[in-house]
C-alpha cells in the first residue's frame, strides 16, 4: 500500500504534463521551431573548421551548446520551476517530500528536454555536425588505396576537400556516407528510446492516477481558465489600482474610453495583501474536502475563506496532498 500510495503521489505531477492539451501544442510549437533553427543554422551558420582538434570540439558544440541554452530557457519558462522555488522560499519545503520533489523536478525537465532533444536528434540525422566532430578519427587504414602517408591533419581537412590534395578528395563521400550513417543511426535510436520512455510513462501515469479519465480532463480544463482568468483579471486589477493612485496624485487620470468603462464597473480595486499572495502561491497536489475535490491553491483558498475558518486556513495552504 505504502508503495502504491508513493507511485501515485509521483504521478499527480506527470499526470499535469501530459494531460493538458495546451502542454502538448506548445510543446509541439517549441520542436517544430527548434527543427526549423537547426535547419536554418546548418544552412547558413555551421562552418567545419577543418582543423585536426578542432573539428571535435565545434562539432560538440554545435550539437551540444544550443541544446544546453534550449534546456536552460525550457526551465526559466516553466511556470512549476519558479512553484517550487516559491514553496521552497515561502514555505522552507518542508511540507515537500523527497519523492514528491523528485516528481515535480522531473516534470520540470520533462518539458525542458523537448527542444534540446530536437535539436540533437535533428542535429544527428542531418549528421553535419557529427560529421564534421569525427572526420579526423577515421582510420586510414579502413579506407582501401588510401594513400599510406597521410594521417589524421588530412582526415580532419576533408570535410573542405579544396584543402587537401587532389588523391585524396576522392576518398571523401566514402567517408562521409560512413559517418552520416553512424549519425543517423544514433539519432534514430535517441527516438526510439524517447518514444518508449513516453508510452512507459504515460502507461504508469494511467494505471496509477487517483482520478478517472473525465475527472482529469475536468481538472486540467479547470486548471487553463483559471490561469487565464487569474491573469487576466490580475492585468484589470492592477491597472484599476494603478489608475486610482495615479489620480490620488494628480487629482485625475487620463484614461481610455474602455478604461473609463472599467473603472465604472468595478468602482475601485482593493490591495491585496502578502499572506494572501502567499496562500495561492507554490506547489499544488490534488486534493479533496469532504469529499469534494480542490483543483488548485486558489480553489482551496476560496474554499475556505467562505468558512472564514483563519486557523483552518493556516494549517491546511501548508498541506500540498
Amino acid at each position: 500500500m505504502a508503495a502504491a500510495a508513493l507511485v501515485t503521489e509521483n504521478f499527480k505531477f506527470v499526470s499535469l504534463f501530459f494531460k493538458s492539451k495546451d502542454v502538448m501544442i506548445f510543446n509541439g510549437l517549441i520542436a517544430l521551431g527548434t527543427v526549423a533553427g537547426q535547419t536554418a543554422y546548418n544552412v547558413f551558420a555551421f562552418n567545419c573548421p577543418c582543423t585536426a582538434g578542432r573539428n571535435y570540439l565545434y562539432g560538440l558544440a554545435a550539437i551540444g551548446v544550443p541544446a544546453l541554452a534550449f534546456f536552460l530557457v525550457g526551465i526559466m519558462m516553466n511556470k512549476s520551476t519558479w512553484d517550487l522555488v516559491s514553496e521552497c522560499r515561502l514555505r522552507k519545503c518542508r511540507k515537500l517530500s523527497g519523492a514528491t520533489a523528485f516528481a515535480l523536478l522531473g516534470t520540470i525537465i520533462g518539458r525542458a528536454v523537448v527542444a534540446p532533444l530536437t535539436w540533437v536528434v535533428i542535429s544527428l540525422l542531418q549528421g553535419q555536425a557529427y560529421t564534421c566532430a569525427l572526420s579526423e578519427f577515421v582510420g586510414p587504414s579502413t579506407l582501401e588505396n588510401f594513400p599510406s602517408d597521410q594521417g589524421s591533419k588530412v582526415m580532419a581537412k576533408l570535410p573542405c576537400k579544396a584543402t587537401v590534395p587532389v588523391e585524396v578528395q576522392g576518398f571523401w563521400p566514402e567517408i562521409e556516407r560512413r559517418l552520416k550513417y553512424e549519425s543517423q543511426l544514433i539519432g534514430w535510436l535517441l527516438v526510439a528510446g524517447m518514444s518508449v520512455t513516453v508510452f512507459l510513462i504515460l502507461c504508469m501515469k494511467r494505471c496509477s492516477s487517483p482520478l478517472g479519465y473525465l475527472q482529469e480532463d475536468y481538472w486540467s480544463q479547470y486548471r487553463s481558465n483559471e490561469k487565464t482568468l487569474f491573469e487576466r483579471t490580475a492585468a484589470v486589477h492592477a491597472h484599476l489600482l494603478a489608475a486610482e493612485n495615479v489620480k490620488s496624485f494628480f487629482g485625475f487620470v487620463a484614461l481610455e474610453k474602455d478604461e473609463k468603462e472599467q473603472l465604472a464597473e468595478h468602482q475601485s480595486a482593493h490591495p491585496i495583501c502578502s499572506t494572501d499572495w502567499n496562500r495561492v502561491t507554490g506547489v499544488y497536489l490534488y486534493r479533496e474536502k469532504n469529499g469534494l475535490p480542490l483543483y488548485s491553491r486558489l480553489n482551496k483558498w476560496a474554499t475556505y475563506s467562505l468558512e472564514n475558518n483563519v486557523e483552518a486556513m493556516e494549517k491546511e495552504m501548508d498541506v500540498l496532498s
